[in-house]
């Protein structure tokens, strides 16, 4: 049988039993019993369905201490920040069990019948959202936490009110495992029905998965082939299901000459920062910097890449796809080089940090090579000779989780440009930051234009990713004791609601 093998970045070595793949009986035999759990789980209270996410938050606050060891353990991403994304995960659960009591995710809403309405009588309807069904998440590896087993997707899968199985990412196998018990024991043990969580393993079951007609929806974070591949299958059943996959992203950052004229040392140091930030790995890193031509900021980022310190690269196979795209982003015409990739004398899947940079114009001129993802520690300086050559290097640079703008305020002639430009094609905008850093929060939004992600009409971050997982039905004219819950005239339920128009508490 095959088996996910966990490795340690640090020292290249296996670290841990193998864990077994799922073969073709065990995910029937899984997505029958999520079918099964799908009607019961949906019918729980909100209150039990509030109480069953924070019952999985504090699981994952208990064991601490051995969650953060094992993952150092299998993905070299450092203690400190394996201790954050726990609080994170954590702080994200009970954020979507806030969101479940308050009930207006329901987004009930009431016409009363009305005989004079015009141009016809009106009849009594009342429409809410209702649950998908079971949902397959594919976790990822760069956030083994947040974004897998336990992560945001899970989260806002059950907190919608369906059941959801979860193809481990092979990463780290072994803190899948623990993860995966953790959840599975705290929603026993709060009376979720059983097959309401469940986790599968393995290349060929995650293929499986995303075909078996119990599933209802997919959620994906990863590379843009694997997301690619999933959404065709999804989109080829019989039965066409809706799938969220999160693919990747350049993030375009921009410097109008004023605020290069007013800070641009400290923006340069702080673009390192953002660039090395968990070596690389982060969807959000600022991979494009756009600069005014003259900028003599080589020296002020060579500095801080010196500086940087970063541990290894998740496995073996990011390692070498970044060496192998490093270099051949520096062999495009027209690129020069800012900072070498330093040769790497450590053990394990460690990898040098570059810096390259190439004018506008041959940026537009060599997009399809220079404008892939350099997943790790790599980014390229674009730099323009006025405005026209900004834009119209922008103007080519695919659809993108974030852009952010280093400006100068209302006084400064580009920023305002450049902001309505970048709105278009990305889904966060952000001013005189960086994208590195996403806010578990209702307002925020995590997805962007194609390649960024499979559809732009949702996030999978915040308080609304839950809406994925959601659809809507309309009841006319029913007796009121045959409505759900949340559309009855007495309103049992406590909710926000629409009435007639009008929003009612």
């Amino acid at each position: 049988m095959d088996t996910d093998q966990p490795m340690n970045p640090y020292t290249g070595a296996p670290t841990g039993d193998p864990v077994p793949h799922t073969g073709t009986d065990g995910l029937d035999a899984v997505c029958r019993l999520v079918a099964a759990a799908a009607p019961a789980y949906a019918a729980l209270p909100l209150t039990t369905r509030a109480e069953l996410l924070r019952r999985i938050g504090a699981a994952l606050e208990g064991s601490r201490d051995e969650i953060v060891a094992l993952g150092d353990a299998e993905t070299g991403l450092g203690t400190a920040r394996l201790h954050t994304e726990l609080t994170r995960t954590r702080v994200q659960l009970e954020m979507f069990a806030d969101a479940v009591l308050d009930g207006s995710f329901l987004e009930a809403v009431i016409d009363l019948p009305d005989p004079g309405a015009l141009p016809a009588p009106r009849p009594d309807l009342r429409r809410m959202l209702v649950p998908v069904g079971p949902v397959a998440v594919y976790a990822a590896s760069n956030f083994p936490l947040a974004f897998s087993v336990p992560g945001g997707d899970t989260a806002s899968v059950l907190a919608a009110g369906c059941p959801v199985v979860v193809k481990a990412h092979p990463g780290h196998p072994g803190l899948s495992d623990l993860c995966g018990a953790l959840v599975t024991n705290a929603l026993a043990e709060g009376g979720a029905p059983v097959g309401t969580f469940a986790v599968v393993r393995g290349m060929a079951a995650g293929r499986a998965l995303i075909t078996h007609p119990a599933i209802a929806a997919g959620a994906f974070t990863g590379s843009a082939a694997g997301g690619r591949a999933l959404a065709d299958l999804a989109a080829g059943r019989p039965d066409p299901i809706p799938f969220y996959g999160e693919l990747g992203s350049l993030n375009p950052t921009v410097v109008t000459p004023a605020a290069l004229a007013a800070r641009g040392n400290p923006i340069a140091e702080a673009f390192v920062g953002s660039v090395t930030l968990g070596s690389g790995q982060f969807c959000t890193k600022p991979g494009l910097l756009f600069l005014p031509a003259g900028h003599q900021l080589d020296g002020v980022l060579g500095k801080a890449v010196a500086a940087a310190s970063f541990g290894p690269l998740l496995n073996a196979r990011i390692r070498d796809a970044y060496q192998e795209d490093a270099a051949a982003l520096a062999q495009v015409p027209g690129v020069r080089t800012v900072v070498p990739r330093a040769p790497v004398d450590q053990p394990g899947y460690r990898a040098g940090a570059q810096l390259l940079a190439v004018s506008a114009g041959d940026l537009v001129r060599h997009a399809d090579e220079l404008l892939a993802e350099c997943f790790g520690p790599a980014a390229l300086l674009v730099e323009y000779a006025d405005e026209a050559e900004l834009l119209a290097a922008l103007a080519v640079v695919p659809g993108a989780l974030t852009a952010t703008v280093h400006g100068e305020g209302a006084g400064d002639p580009v920023a305002a440009r450049v902001v309505e430009l970048v709105a278009r094609r990305a889904g966060r905008v952000i001013w005189n930051g960086w994208p590195t850093g996403v806010a578990v929060t209702w307002a925020m939004q995590h997805g962007g234009p194609w390649p960024a992600t499979t559809g732009s009409l949702h996030t999978s971050v915040g308080v609304t990713a839950l809406r994925r997982f959601l659809r809507p039905v309309a009841y006319q004219g029913m007796p009121d004791e045959l409505l759900p819950a949340a559309l009855r005239a007495a309103n049992p339920l406590g909710i926000p609601r629409r009435v007639n128009g009008e929003p009612l508490t």
